[in-house]
């Protein structure tokens, strides 16, 4: 073989090198989309979320979203209560607990581990036909309690208040009263199980009064401004209105990797902006 044949035998090899190598870095490329693709579709499974009625409109929204993006995950909610809630994450019933009250020191000793999603307000309404618009902290409680008992006495017409409060073991209830500093409603108080049986007698009794989550407030009753101070995100978030608490999600134990992914999605910028398009608080 002379030197011109050598030269055009190794120019030959080069280019078969040349052309091995970049194929092999494509098929390495393709390999990873393949992978990166079976990753994001390996998510599947059941999310069950029991607990406060209050969070559960929330949590049915952010698993609707969730299993948009994974077609192999449903997403359940139960909406039977704060405490309901709390059990069923102590006791392992259910894979995520939802509170609408901090937990009490007992069941914090459980082990269970808090999430916070975001704060919530708890709306005073009443009916739309009523004309007081302004009541201080002071004033509710009276009013909650039995010491007013007449609308008169706080600027409204000459009708017997009506009050409507929540359940006992309700996140909301447990939540309202603490924050007015007292024990319990009066005696004869209309009790309602979930937020939407507290709007539905508020929007059907024109002397009623009752407590709810702001995502349920609409044109069926009126919130009442606290102290001057209007119950909106705005004002929630600066801490201007006074009648808040936050949302909980509870897990017990170590996160599965669907949990954890779910909960994180919840944290996330996409997570946080359902929460504020529901009239909620991000954290």
């Amino acid at each position: 073989m002379n030197i011109s044949s050598f030269k055009k035998v190794i120019l030959i090899l080069s280019l078969v090198l040349v052309i091995s190598v970049v194929l092999s870095g494509c098929n390495s490329d393709s390999k990873k989309e393949t992978n990166s693709e079976s990753k994001g579709s390996e998510l599947k499974g059941t999310v069950n979320i029991v607990g406060s009625t209050s969070v559960s409109l929330l949590a049915e929204e952010l698993g609707k979203e969730f299993s948009k993006k994974n077609p192999e995950v449903k997403v359940n909610v139960q909406g039977v209560g704060s405490t309901a809630g709390i059990k069923a994450t102590i006791d392992k019933t259910a894979d995520i607990g939802i509170s609408s009250r901090d937990l009490k020191d007992e069941e914090k000793k459980s082990g269970i581990k808090e999430h916070i999603i975001a704060y919530d307000g708890i709306i005073v309404a009443v009916h739309p036909e009523n004309k007081v618009e302004d009541l201080d902290m002071d004033t509710i409680s009276k009013i909650f309690t039995g010491e007013i008992k007449n609308w008169s006495e706080v600027g409204g017409s000459n009708e017997e208040i009506l009050v409507v409060s929540r359940e006992e073991g309700s996140g909301t209830r447990g939540a309202f009263e603490e924050i007015l500093d007292f024990d319990s409603v009066r005696e004869d108080a209309l009790i309602a199980e979930g937020n939407g049986a507290v709007k539905a007698n508020i929007a059907s009794k024109k002397n009623s009064i009752g407590y709810l989550s702001l995502s349920y407030l609409d044109d069926t009753t009126k919130g009442l401004k606290i102290g001057g101070v209007e119950g909106i995100v705005e004002k929630i978030k600066s801490g201007d209105y006074k009648i808040s608490r936050p949302f909980l999600m509870l897990t017990n134990g170590e996160e599965d990797s669907l949990i954890k992914e779910f909960i994180d999605f919840v944290l996330s910028e996409e997570g946080q902006k359902i929460v504020g398009e529901k009239q909620i608080t991000v954290k």
